[in-house]
């Protein structure tokens, strides 16, 4: 199957989504997958996991198309926010099975070594850094720890020694701040 390259606006592709056209299906995937898996990996920094967990996402995405709601925030958000939570999973897992606490070190080796040489696209690829980068320091950070490090708002709040309030009122402020943005 041919893909095609060019962007499809979010109406259209969700029209079609929604009537589980395959192909917009692929199209969405073509559009958004390079971007979502930066999130992952950045929140996961495992390679073989970020791909599996990325399949996970489109799947989770799927058969949730319904609950997609435009007029609460953008497309491309309501997906963020399911590779975002898809990933906090998964560390949360992994964090409970006792086995991932021991490793030799020849598995070491081999995980640093399959990290560093594998090319991996990144969140930049379609300007997030960038727009980030755009924030007063106090949103950046929170956003940095939050949406690419996968932490909770209680865990940044408690990072950065600040009220659990504040923090949801910078996030917030921020997420309206890239929105204008990303306009």
């Amino acid at each position: 199957m041919k893909r095609q390259s060019s962007t499809v606006s979010e109406s259209v592709l969700l029209e079609k989504l929604r009537q589980r056209d395959q192909q917009a299906f692929q199209r969405l995937y073509d559009q958004y997958s390079a971007a979502l898996y930066g999130v992952v990996l950045r929140i996961v920094r495992d390679d073989e996991q970020a791909q599996d967990l990325l399949q996970d996402i489109f799947v989770k995405i799927w058969k949730n198309l319904d609950n997609y709601d435009a007029s609460k925030g953008r497309l491309f958000t309501w997906l963020l926010n399911i590779a975002r939570n898809t990933s906090i999973d998964a560390i949360r897992a992994r964090k409970s099975q006792p086995n991932n606490a021991i490793r030799t070190d020849e598995e070491t080796v081999h995980i640093v070594d399959r990290q560093h040489n594998t090319e991996q696209p990144n969140s930049d690829y379609i300007g997030m850094q960038d727009m980030v980068n755009q924030l007063r320091p106090d949103r950046k950070q929170l956003i940095d720890l939050v949406y690419f490090g996968g932490f909770t708002h209680e865990e940044a709040a408690q990072e950065l020694d600040l009220p659990l309030g504040t923090v949801k009122t910078r996030i917030r402020a921020a997420l309206q701040e890239l929105k204008q943005l990303f306009k």
